[in-house]
């Protein structure tokens, strides 16, 4: 058989691919996402303008996408999203002041171990790893929170899009979130 001719078989099967979601899943999807997004943009420019401080880092995007495009995961329960990002927040920074002389070494450092105290802890959450990631690569403002990057953004950044999720997630019936908190 032919690649092309494997690539048209395969393209009439489901086999390997994600399961097809409603119109209004993708709707909800889309709402929660802008708003828990929105909401943690718009605190930070109500209560964090003019500091070095914001609510916004990029693994809160990936984030989004679980809390609002997969809820029932197991990876983006309360526990999960609030405390992977907490942990790999702590990892990071941690990582970053131990060997910040070669970041390389730190970036590694931090990433693997975030996913294992992520792990031990049962707070697996993916995105965890870019924030702990973000501890070492980020910009000099970054360096400069040190620990209080733990809270703010990478702890209150997650309650915000959770509290969002608690919302947003429980309008239709066809959604229930949390499915479980601890």
């Amino acid at each position: 058989m032919s690649l092309p001719e494997y690539f048209r078989k395969m393209a009439g099967t489901t086999r390997g691919s994600p399961p097809r979601v409603s119109g209004s899943e993708i709707a909800w999807s889309w709402v929660g996402a802008f708003l828990g997004i929105g909401a943690a943009g718009l605190l930070s420019e109500a209560f964090l303008a003019g500091t070095d401080l914001t609510l916004m880092i990029g693994s809160l995007g990936a984030s989004a996408v679980l809390l609002y495009g997969a809820p029932r995961s197991p990876l983006a329960q309360p526990r999960n999203v609030v405390g992977g990002h907490l942990l790999s927040a702590l990892v990071g920074v941690a990582c970053w002041k131990l060997a910040h002389q070669a970041p390389w070494l730190a970036g590694a450092l931090a990433v693997a171990t975030a996913i294992a105290v992520m792990h031990a802890t049962r707070t697996l959450h993916p995105p965890g790893g870019a924030t702990a990631l973000i501890a070492v690569i980020g910009s000099r403002d970054v360096h400069e929170l040190g620990f209080l990057y733990v809270l703010v953004p990478c702890t209150l950044g997650p309650l915000v899009l959770v509290a969002v999720a608690l919302a947003v997630n429980n309008i239709p019936a066809s959604r229930r979130y949390p499915e479980v908190w601890f």
